[in-house]
């Protein structure tokens, strides 16, 4: 009996100290972001986890003022809310399909779909059909890359939730008069609450935090979005770590508000219950 306490001791001890371990891994970079950020430019320059001498909220000022950054944060939300909307409102859509047909053809399109997921982006390819369609430095452009790059990922989280909508719901409202897309839009898409909003917070965080395609195919630096106006700042402001640091900050800051606001939704589909036997 006390050999096997021990050895449950012994085994919860461990499980603390690699949780322990694996939060420093996160918690310290963050740290040094945040205390670099308030640092002056000769404190900055050896990047380490001292407090700053002297807080200095006038860094975020400087970000934004020589940064540009305002015009990056309003292409940025564009860029990504529209992504995120048009992806939702087509892989929702997508999903349901795959769901209720269930054919093989229907099977094969889907895995076809999903399979985006893994497999890698062809550039030049890609490249050349961005070109040929003048799709290049252009919003819509962008817009459709992201579109592209989610659509996989959104299809595949809400086609589990919908597979857990009981068939009889459907059946229940075209009996009632519904018509495909009111079945849809009235009785399937509010029962997606969960799983869409789920979808859309990951779509919504990839899309702001995606680099390469907007460095690729936006020549423009008025067209620019945050991830971005990072990479410029970098280049303008090479030693100054404090304004690099706020500059992550401001760009990191959206997204995690965003996911605080949208935390308790992302849980399991609601729908048990839905049908009463």
């Amino acid at each position: 009996m006390v050999y096997t306490t021990k050895n449950k001791f012994v085994q919860i001890l461990l499980k603390n100290i690699l949780a322990w371990i694996a939060s420093l891994l996160v918690i310290i970079p963050a740290l040094l972001v945040l205390f670099n950020a308030f640092k002056g430019d000769g404190e900055t320059l050896n990047m380490n986890l001292a407090l700053p001498k002297q807080w200095l909220f006038t860094n975020f000022t400087t970000v934004i003022e020589k940064g540009k950054l305002l015009r990056s944060f309003i292409n940025s939300m564009f860029y990504a809310g529209a992504g995120t909307v048009l992806t939702l409102f087509f892989g929702s859509m997508a999903a349901y399909v795959f769901s209720r047909r269930r054919s093989k053809g229907m099977a094969a399109l889907y895995m076809y779909v999903v399979l985006g997921m893994v497999i890698p982006i062809n550039y030049v390819t890609l490249t050349k059909t961005m070109i040929t369609l003048h799709l290049t430095n252009t919003s819509p452009g962008i817009i459709l890359l992201y579109m592209a790059m989610q659509t996989p990922f959104t299809v595949f989280l809400i086609y589990g939730f919908v597979s857990k909508i009981p068939v009889e719901l459907d059946e229940a409202a075209i009996l009632d008069g519904c018509t495909p897309i009111q079945l849809y839009v009235k009785i399937i898409f509010p029962m997606l609450k969960s799983a869409v909003i789920t979808a859309g917070v990951l779509c919504f965080l990839n899309c702001w935090n995606e680099f390469m395609m907007p460095l690729y195919f936006l020549h423009s630096s008025e067209k620019w979005p945050m991830t971005l106006a990072i990479y410029n700042f970098f280049g303008q402001y090479e030693m100054k770590w404090n304004l690099i640091c706020a500059d992550v900050i401001l760009t990191c800051a959206p997204v995690m508000i965003l996911y605080q606001l949208c935390q308790k939704y992302i849980v399991g589909g609601q729908t048990a219950g839905a049908v009463k036997g």
